[in-house]
Formats: structure tokens, sequence, C-alpha cells
């Protein structure tokens, strides 16, 4: 025969198991009932010091496959590298808003620009960059004619542009687009003439 004290026990703790089990039952419906609200994955840049200047961004439009110059007024520094990163970070910026024409993966920046006498740029592109870019022929080509014509046009003087991944050569952007030699200025400026829209 069991004591009736633990008869009783055993039911309090019964009781309080199936409470506790429709409790977090309840939670777990609100928890999901909830919407979740998206987190802004950009980084964030530090601000510019410096007069706003009127500047061209070569905009890559996925719909039709062209490249548009877009004039566009942000703050530049005085400094010849400050002044090609601020050109870049607000191309990135334009990509990365939800109306993009050319959407790139969260967290895509740039880390750095390196401007290399005489008429050499170094483009240096962070992880997230390559490794989020969609995988396409057209798709990377609008990208790298994109980042080479909008700092080409904008600096004058450039014959070059190297793109980095991290600081390190990488032989594609994300299977195509070339990145394991230097780009030529007048050729990419050819391609940028033939994709702008008829």
């Amino acid at each position: 025969m069991i004591p009736r004290h633990l008869i009783i026990g055993f039911a309090i703790l019964l009781a309080a198991a199936l409470g506790l089990s429709v409790y977090a039952w309840h939670m777990r419906k609100t928890v999901v009932a909830q919407p979740t609200t998206a987190v802004d994955a950009r980084p964030l840049a530090p601000p510019v010091a410096g007069p706003s200047e009127r500047v061209v961004l070569y905009i890559a439009h996925d719909d039709d496959g062209t490249l548009r110059g877009e004039s566009a007024q942000i703050p530049m520094p005085s400094g010849r590298q400050q002044r090609a990163e601020e050109l870049l970070r607000a191309l990135l910026a334009r990509y990365l808003d939800k109306d993009s024409p050319h959407r790139l993966g969260a967290g895509a920046d740039i880390r750095g620009v390196y401007l290399v006498d005489p008429g050499v740029a170094v483009i240096d592109l962070n992880s997230a960059f390559a490794d989020t870019h969609r995988s396409g022929v057209l798709v990377e080509d609008l990208t790298v004619a994109s980042l080479i014509q909008t700092i080409a046009v904008n600096t004058p003087n450039l014959l070059k542009v190297k793109i980095l991944v991290e600081g390190q050569e990488r032989e594609t952007l994300a299977g195509h687009a070339d990145l394991s030699s230097y780009y030529d200025v007048s050729g990419v400026n050819q391609l940028a003439t033939q994709l702008q829209p008829q």
C-alpha cells in the first residue's frame, strides 16, 4: 500500500507538470504568431567629413543587362584615396537598398581602395561581397564593370584596377568574372559603353 502523502505529492507534481506544459504550448503559439522584423545587415560606415559633390555612379540593371550612369550628390573627403572609397561605398549603398536594380548579398562592403601611382587602383572587397554574390557571367561582369567604371570616371588618370577579396587574390568573383589579373580601364570603358541602354 502506498502512503497517502506520497499519492498527494505525486498528484501535485503531475498537476504542476501539466500546467507548465499548457503554459509552454501557449507561449510557443504566441511567439510564432508575432511577425519578425528584418534586421538591417548593411555595414555601418563612419561619417564622412567634406563638402557634398556631384558624382556619377555606374549602376548595373539586371532586368535588361545594362549599365547606366546616374548622378549622385555625396559628401566627399579631400584625400584622393578616401574619395575613391566613398564613391564605391555610395555605389554599394545603392545596391543594398531594397529597391536595388542589382542586388548584392547582406553585409557586402568595400574594405578599402588603394591608389598606387602611376594610375593603378586596388579595390579590396570583404568576403561577404564575394561569398554571397550571385553566380553568372552577366551579373558578375555587371558588378565588376560598375565598380571599375564608377571609380575610373570620378578618379582621373587611372589605367588599371585590381580587385582583391579580404586582401587576397581570388580567381573569380562567384565562378565567372576573372579577378586573377588587372583590369584595363579603357577596356572596361568600352564594355560599359556597350552595356549602355540603346
